[in-house]
Parts: C-alpha cells; structure tokens; sequence
C-alpha cells in the first residue's frame, strides 16, 4: 500500500497503476476521436449508417466520422473499446449523478451497463441488421460515489441469433471492486425495416 498524503486513505499499489492505464487509455480514445476537432456530439441519420455493420459504426464513431451519443456527454462516460461481441465504457462518478441520500443513483449504473451490453451485441451485427433493449436485469452490489475517480464498464456477448441476442456486463473500479452486474435481452431486426 502507498499514501501520498496522511489525511488521505492508503492507495492500493496495483490500483493506481490501473487507475493511470485506464486515465491513459481515455486519453488516447479521446485524441483519437478528436483528431480533426472536438468531439462531436449528436445521433447519426440512418443514410450514414445503412450499408455499415456494427463494427465498422463504432470504428466510424472512434475515427470521428460520426457523432458520439449525446448520453456519453450528458452522463460523463465514453466509449473505451467495442469490437466482436465485446465492449468496454469507462466513466467518472461525479455529483451531478447522486441521488439524495449521496450515492451515484441507479439509473447512472443502468445506463453504463446498458451501453457496455447492447453495443457488445451490435458490435456483433451485419450491414442491414439493428437491435433494441428488450430487457435490461441489473444488480447494483455496492455504492458508488465520486471518491471513485473512474469506472469500467465491460460487456460480453453470451449469444446471438437471428432475432434475439443475449450479452452479461460488469462495473468494476481500479481495484477490482465489483459495483454493479447486468444481463439483457435484445431484439435484433432488419435496418432500415422491410416494408410489408
């Protein structure tokens, strides 16, 4: 255990380090998608998108060819990694997250794992197929609040059919800390909708 102050709580020594791989990893997520300017925040419209598979719309988001959600600005948290049925989210409690009895509220948690468990599905998703939460199943195991300086949010595809996929995702801090575990059920569809 290192202290660097003694009013301070002792740090772990292997969380630091991961606090500053993660604090360096966002950094560079975030040169990445601000290479020819600021990031740019807003939805993209479906002629930017049809013709792209999951992968390459997130990789098109990372290069900066498309907008970032408007929700990751709002609510502090970015995108880190999202490829083959696999996402990764990173995010900073902060005050403007509680709830009123001084804890980061629920739908905080909700949000980053539904984020790390959809986009893991559609990540996995061809040209011309979309998706919808049908069911998010959360678990918030620990309180978190802004003493917490970042959060990881990792999603894991467990199965994907033609109509329904099924993915498992985890909030943990720099210490390993489990904060909060998720499972959902999404639709998966055609894009842009088959007319009857």
């Amino acid at each position: 255990m290192t202290q660097s102050a003694p009013h301070l709580k002792p740090v772990n020594a292997d969380a630091a380090a991961v606090l500053a791989q993660w604090e360096a990893d966002e950094a560079a997520v975030r040169a990445r998608v601000e290479r020819d300017g600021p990031a740019r925040y807003g939805v993209a419209t479906p002629s930017d998108v049809i013709g792209l598979s999951g992968n390459e719309i997130f990789q098109a988001m990372f290069e900066g060819k498309l907008p970032m959600p408007p929700i990751s600005e709002t609510l502090g948290f970015i995108a880190m990694d999202i490829a083959d049925g696999h996402a990764v989210f990173q995010g900073k409690p902060a005050l403007p997250y509680y709830n009123p009895l001084g804890s980061i509220h629920g739908g905080w948690f909700a949000t980053l794992l539904d984020s790390c468990v959809a986009c893991a599905i559609h990540s996995t998703l061809p040209a011309g197929r979309s998706y919808t939460t049908l069911e998010l199943k959360t678990n918030m195991v620990r309180a978190l609040t802004r003493d917490v300086p970042l959060v990881r949010a990792e999603g894991k595809v467990i199965q994907v059919g033609r109509q329904v996929g099924i993915a498992e995702g985890r909030i943990v801090g720099p210490d390993g800390t489990l904060y909060a575990h998720a499972t959902t059920t999404c639709l998966i569809f055609d894009f842009p909708p088959r007319k009857a």
